[in-house]
């Protein structure tokens, strides 16, 4: 089953760590968090991904073109020019690098991508999220409700994070990561989707949330899988604040290979 990621974003509210690059190139830990999200699906059993570019496509199609080469050790003779690679990349992923349009809207990406993904049920995420999503629970929750699309629902992060103290005597007795908020659920990506979708989908203007799941809901055909696990975007500078550390703590949730 092939897993599409739209990674075609330009990344603005990240400031200057996304002006040169697009931001599911953004680096977590030294990896772009692209790289992330694939080895997420890829350690659940699903590693044909179509990836739907658009901002900058040539610096994504770049990272994979050197990936193996470039991930392992070279020798270089100098007196010939030979070249020999060493200890390649071990990744066992096939990795469709799709141009959708630099200017393409979310929707008109998935609408471009028809004749990759074919009539087959396909995998849907954005580039700029991780998770520890459950993805085979995730399909088969789809496949017994039988919509033609299902969206995974998360609770987002509180915006700050908490104090503890002790009412009585007003003292702190410390600090709590910013936790997930106890109510209200949102659109966390990790979709599924069936080739049914693509009626829907009139051009590149089309908006993935509004002109294909709104519509979608309205004629109850979009169901929803409640994640209470792990769930965080990249969408501001604190946010991948958030993640680099969570990673170099050797704390990422995400992280399920």
């Amino acid at each position: 089953m092939k897993v599409v990621i739209l990674a075609g974003g330009f990344g603005t509210r990240l400031g200057e760590d996304a002006v040169a690059i697009p931001k599911p190139m953004v680096e977590i830990g030294g990896y772009p968090i692209l790289w992330h999200i694939l080895k997420g699906y890829a350690a659940q059993g699903f590693d044909e991904f179509v990836l739907a570019l658009g901002h900058k496509a040539d610096v994504v199609k770049r990272h994979f073109l050197d990936y193996d080469r470039l991930a392992g050790d070279i020798v270089i003779d100098l007196r010939d020019g030979k070249v020999a690679y060493r200890r390649q990349a071990t990744e066992h992923w096939r990795v469709h690098l799709i141009d959708t349009g630099r200017d393409t809207l979310t929707g008109g990406r998935i609408r471009r991508l028809r004749p990759t993904i074919g009539g087959e049920t396909f995998m849907l995420t954005y580039g700029d999220g991780v998770s520890n999503v459950p993805i085979h629970e995730l399909l088969a929750f789809h496949r017994a409700r039988g919509r033609l699309a299902t969206i995974t629902v998360v609770r987002p992060p509180a915006r700050f994070g908490g104090v503890v103290f002790d009412a009585a005597e007003e003292n702190v007795l410390g600090f709590a990561e910013k936790l997930q908020v106890n109510e209200g659920w949102i659109n966390g990506g990790f979709m599924v989707l069936e080739p049914g979708i693509f009626d829907y989908l009139a051009g590149d203007a089309d908006v993935l949330e509004v002109d294909l799941l709104e519509r979608l809901a309205q004629i109850g055909q979009l169901a929803a899988f409640r994640h209470e696990g792990f769930w965080q975007c990249m969408d501001t500078p604190r946010d991948r604040q958030l993640l680099e550390r969570l990673w170099a703590e050797g704390h990422a949730p995400w992280r399920v290979w």
